[in-house]
C-alpha cells in the first residue's frame, strides 16, 4: 500500500516522464519542419536551375512571333492567292545559328519566301531554310511516339463511381493501329480513353513554321521582313444596284468580301486588293466563295478604297488598317454612285446552229431576256474601274418596300465601258421562232428565212431588241424590218411591241460558210 509520500513522489516521477517526451516531441517537429524546409527548397532550386537552362536555349535558339510584329502588309488577287509582308523587331546572336519565324500561313508556298534584314541587311544573311508543317494533332504524336514508352488512361466504372487505371505500355507500332508491349505481352485492340506522353516530340510543331538558318555580323537588335505568296486568301466585290420605278435611274454601292482561308489570322494590316487576270505557272483552284449576307440597304458607308493604275491591273488600297480572322468573310464599303442613269431592255438571240440546218416545222418559243446598262462614267457618278463581281438588283414596289429583282456576274470593267445586267426573263413579253425557208444553193451556200414573232401582255408599249448570230460570210436578201450590222457575226433589229398587241419579223439571208 502506497503511501502518501510515494504516491507524489510517482506524480513528480510521472511529471518529469511528461516533460521529458513533450521536449522529444518538440525536437522531433523541430526536425520535421528543417526537413521540409529543405525539401521544399530544392525544387524551386532546381527549377531556377532548370528555368536558366531554358532561357540559355532560347538565347541560343531564338524565335519570333507575331507579337515582335511592327508592321503588317496583305496585296490579296482575286485569283486565291495572297502577298503577305510580315515586319518585325527581333533579337538576334552573333555568328550562325537558327531562327525559328512562327505564325505564317498554312498555305505558304515556301519557295517565294524572302527575307532580308531592314537595319542592316549587308550584314545579315540567310545560310538555310526549312518550312516545317508537320503540325501537332494526336494522330501524329501516337506516331512519334512509336518505340517509346506511354501511359495508357482506361475508365473503370464500379458502383456509382468511376476510376481511372494508368498502365505503362511500349509503342511497338501505329499503322492501322496501335501495338503496344505491356510487361512481356504484345496486346492490340486495348481500349483507352486517353493517352498522356511525356513531352512533346521537337520534331511536330503546334503552328506552321520557317525555320533560318541565319549569319549575323550586325546588331543583336534587328528589324527583319519576311515576305511570302500564299493561297487561301480570296476576294470578290460584290455590288447592290437599286432601281428606281421608273426604271430610269439607279444607286450603286460595291463592297469587297475578303475571305481568310489560310490557316492564320492577319491583324492590324494594311490592305491592297489587286483586280485583273493574274498569269501563275502553275494552275490554281479558284475559291468559289460567297459572303451569304443581304445587302438590301443601297446607302453604304462613303468608300475607303483609294485606286490606282499598278502594271496592267488596278490597285485598290485600303485607308485605314483592318484585321482578318482565319475562316472569315468581311466585307468592306469600294464605291458609292447615286442617280446613275440606267435604261432597261428586253432583248432575245437566236443560235448560230440555226443557220447551217433545216428546221422547217413549228415554231419553238425563244426567251426574251430582261437587261439593265448603264455607263461607267464621271458624268454618271462613277468613273473608276470597277473589279469583276456579283450585282444584286433591287427595286421598290408600290408600297414602299425593295424587292430582289435578279442577279448577274460582271467582268472587270474599265471606266468609261458600259456594264449590263440580265436580272432574268420577262413575264408578260412571249417570242416565238419559226423558219419559213431553207434553200441548199451549193455546197456552202445556203438561204434561210425567218419569223420571229413578239406578243405583248403588258399594259405599257415596249420595244424588244432581236439579235441574230451569223457565221461565215452572209448577206441579207429581204426583211419587212430596218436591220443593222452589228459586227461581223450579229444581225441586230430593233421590233416595237403595243400595249396588248403583237409584231412580227420576217428576214431571210444569204450564208456562205
Amino acid at each position: 500500500m502506497q503511501t502518501p509520500a510515494s504516491r507524489i513522489t510517482q506524480r513528480n516521477l510521472d511529471s518529469a516522464r511528461r516533460t521529458r517526451a513533450d521536449r522529444r516531441q518538440l525536437a522531433a517537429f523541430a526536425v520535421a519542419a528543417f526537413l521540409i524546409a529543405l525539401f521544399l527548397a530544392i525544387p524551386r532550386h532546381l527549377s531556377a536551375q532548370s528555368d536558366e537552362k531554358a532561357g540559355s536555349q532560347t538565347a541560343s535558339n531564338p524565335a519570333t512571333t507575331d507579337k515582335d510584329r511592327t508592321d503588317l502588309s496583305l496585296t490579296v488577287y482575286n485569283s486565291n492567292t495572297a502577298l503577305v509582308r510580315d515586319v518585325r523587331q527581333v533579337q538576334l546572336r552573333s555568328g550562325t545559328f537558327p531562327l525559328r519565324f512562327e505564325g505564317v500561313s498554312a498555305s505558304i508556298n515556301p519557295v517565294t519566301v524572302h527575307f532580308r534584314s531592314l537595319t542592316d541587311p549587308s550584314k545579315l544573311n540567310i545560310v538555310e531554310q526549312n518550312y516545317e508543317y508537320d503540325l501537332l494533332d494526336p494522330q501524329k504524336l501516337l506516331k512519334k511516339y512509336v518505340g517509346r514508352e506511354v501511359t495508357l488512361v482506361r475508365a473503370e466504372s464500379e458502383i456509382n463511381t468511376t476510376r481511372y487505371v494508368e498502365t505503362k505500355a511500349l509503342l511497338l507500332s501505329d499503322n492501322e493501329a496501335p501495338v503496344w508491349k505491356i510487361g512481356d505481352e504484345i496486346v492490340t485492340g486495348i481500349p483507352t480513353d486517353n493517352y498522356k506522353f511525356p513531352d512533346l516530340p521537337g520534331n511536330l510543331y503546334s503552328q506552321p513554321t520557317l525555320i533560318w538558318t541565319l549569319d549575323n555580323r550586325g546588331p543583336a537588335s534587328q528589324k527583319i521582313e519576311a515576305s511570302y505568296l500564299t493561297e487561301g486568301l480570296n476576294w470578290n466585290a460584290d455590288y447592290v444596284l437599286t432601281i428606281s420605278r421608273d426604271d430610269k435611274f439607279a444607286d450603286l454601292n460595291g463592297w469587297v468580301t475578303l475571305v481568310n482561308n489560310s490557316g492564320v489570322a492577319y491583324d492590324n494590316a494594311n490592305l491592297q486588293l489587286v483586280a485583273g487576270k493574274l498569269h501563275q505557272v502553275l494552275p490554281r483552284p479558284r475559291m468559289m466563295a460567297s459572303a451569304g449576307l443581304a445587302m438590301t440597304d443601297a446607302k453604304a458607308a462613303p468608300p475607303q478604297f483609294e485606286q490606282e493604275n499598278f502594271n496592267e491591273y488596278h490597285l485598290y488600297s485600303l485607308e485605314r488598317k483592318t484585321s482578318i480572322e482565319n475562316n472569315e468573310s468581311k466585307q468592306i464599303s469600294l464605291l458609292s454612285g447615286t442617280q446613275v442613269p440606267v435604261e432597261k431592255f428586253l432583248l432575245t438571240e437566236g443560235s448560230r446552229y440555226y443557220y447551217r440546218s433545216s428546221n422547217i416545222g413549228e415554231a419553238i418559243t425563244q426567251s426574251v431576256k430582261v437587261y439593265y446598262r448603264f455607263k461607267n462614267s464621271q458624268q454618271n457618278n462613277l468613273g473608276i474601274p470597277l473589279p469583276a463581281g456579283t450585282v444584286r438588283v433591287y427595286q421598290a414596289d408600290s408600297r414602299g418596300g425593295t424587292q430582289f429583282v435578279g442577279e448577274d456576274n460582271i467582268e472587270h470593267t474599265p471606266k468609261d465601258e458600259t456594264v449590263r445586267i440580265n436580272t432574268g426573263d420577262a413575264f408578260d413579253v412571249v417570242c416565238d421562232r419559226k423558219q419559213l425557208d431553207y434553200k441548199r444553193i451549193s455546197s456552202d451556200v445556203f438561204e434561210l428565212e425567218y419569223q420571229i414573232t413578239l406578243r405583248n401582255h403588258k399594259d405599257a408599249p415596249v420595244t424588244v431588241e432581236v439579235r441574230e448570230p451569223l457565221g461565215g460570210d452572209w448577206d441579207v436578201l429581204n426583211s419587212n424590218m430596218k436591220w443593222t450590222k452589228l459586227d461581223s457575226t450579229t444581225l441586230g433589229f430593233e421590233v416595237p411591241v403595243d400595249k396588248g398587241g403583237n409584231s412580227t419579223l420576217t428576214y431571210k439571208v444569204r450564208v456562205k460558210w
